[in-house]
């Protein structure tokens, strides 16, 4: 009996030291994925201006749209649907981590009263759109406070790009380039003569040509008169 319970006393004493390592084992947290921020603006238009249409996600209502105003939304990634007022218009997007939406509202007239709609736009237009003299959305007529910002829109401008750096040159490349623009001194005379030239390297080419003319002179035969 006393050897079963040193069994039982040392396998006590193993599964206590296991489960004491295993909860001081670190554990690995899965980095939270970056939001998808849509951006829902109306253009400021005298038609219309005193509608203010709702705005829903997945059905839940968001925030009253006002004339000349926005708002952001931060959503999880993933597939979501969006309208207003007209349940027959709205926009299905599946949305994709850190990615930036624009929805533009617009106002449909109608038989007794205006409702919107809502138009997908590209990111290049709706930043230019959403820039040009709109505002903020008053935060009394934000309904879900949790995904829905107010603050005042900032979108980043992209770097300028470097400009390429200038290639170096060898030194040799350097030296071999000055020496060819190095222009020699023009020809300002050249004599022509019949003669040959001395090879005395201290005689000009002016005085071999007098030489020559001498030599001509000398040697023409003079005319004697009849």
């Amino acid at each position: 009996m006393s050897a079963v319970r040193v069994a039982t006393f040392i396998l006590a004493i193993a599964n206590v030291l296991s489960a004491a390592q295993s909860s001081t084992a670190p554990q690995t947290a899965t980095p939270a994925q970056p939001n998808a921020l849509v951006y829902v603006y109306r253009y400021k238009q005298f038609v219309g201006s005193a509608l203010a249409p709702s705005v829903y996600c997945d059905e839940v209502q968001l925030a009253r749209m006002e004339n000349g105003r926005y708002f952001l939304v931060r959503m999880e990634p993933g597939n979501h649907s969006f309208r207003s007022n007209d349940a027959q218009s709205g926009v299905a997007l599946d949305l994709k981590a850190g990615q930036e939406y624009f929805i533009r509202v617009d106002i449909a007239t109608g038989m007794l009263k205006g409702h919107g709609r809502l138009t997908l736009t590209a990111p290049e237009q709706g930043r230019y759109e959403l820039k040009s003299k709109l505002k903020p959305l008053d935060i009394d007529k934000v309904v879900d406070k949790a995904r829905v910002s107010v603050e005042e829109a900032n979108f980043e401008t992209p770097a300028a790009a470097a400009a390429p750096a200038a290639p170096q040159t060898h030194p040799a490349a350097k030296l071999q380039t000055a020496q060819q623009t190095i222009q020699e001194p023009p020809v300002r005379e050249v004599v022509l003569s019949d003669e040959q030239v001395g090879t005395d390297p201290q005689q000009s080419l002016g005085d071999a040509a007098r030489q020559a003319k001498q030599k001509k002179t000398a040697t023409t035969p003079t005319t004697q008169p009849r």
